[in-house]
């Protein structure tokens, strides 16, 4: 399997657990203290001791936007209990990390919260991990045949997306602005 270490898959069902385990608690770990060195560099910026276009004022200029805020709303008013349900979430599960550790939550409450979510992870991508090793092994042309539906599914998506993208860019109210 792709990015789990040979042998892992022929060991016990908790080998898998374990390897996945420590894998998202150090992702998790590593979005937090990532935020919060970009979030020191925008406090630096602000305080005029560092320069704008360092590289922990770009990053801290990327900690803003419409994900970061949703994920902020989502903390602030589910507490801590936010991170861990972060956990079950695809994507959102990254934004809430380093939201938490651009705003300087106490790191001891933080690792707190973040365990039972890392716990909850593995064991659902242990799950998927082991079930998609048994089909590998029983039907691998099955899976290659779901794995190149998707693949053409994505590419599909990408083909109608871009001629979409030019229908756009020419309705009216574009096209008087661009003339004006």
């Amino acid at each position: 399997m792709p990015g789990i270490p040979s042998g892992i898959m022929d060991g016990p069902w908790w080998g898998v657990y374990v390897f996945l385990f420590c894998v998202v608690f150090l992702r998790a770990q590593g979005t937090y203290w990532l935020a919060r060195w970009a979030r020191k560099g925008a406090d630096a910026v602000a305080d005029h001791a560092e320069e704008v276009h360092s590289r922990r004022a770009r990053l801290a200029r990327r900690f803003s936007g419409p994900g970061m805020e949703r994920a902020r709303v989502f903390i602030e008013r589910w507490g801590f209990l936010a991170i861990s349900l972060s956990f079950l979430t695809i994507g959102f599960q990254t934004m809430v990390n380093a939201t938490a550790g651009y705003i300087r939550m106490r790191v001891d409450l933080y690792t707190l919260a973040m365990v039972p979510g890392c716990l909850a992870w593995a064991a659902i991508y242990t799950g998927i991990a082991l079930s998609l090793w048994e089909v590998w092994m029983r039907a691998p042309w099955a899976l290659a045949g779901v794995a190149l539906a998707l693949i053409a599914a994505a590419v599909g998506a990408n083909l109608w997306r871009r001629r979409k993208a030019p229908a756009l860019a020419t309705t009216p109210a574009n096209s008087a602005a661009n003339q004006g």
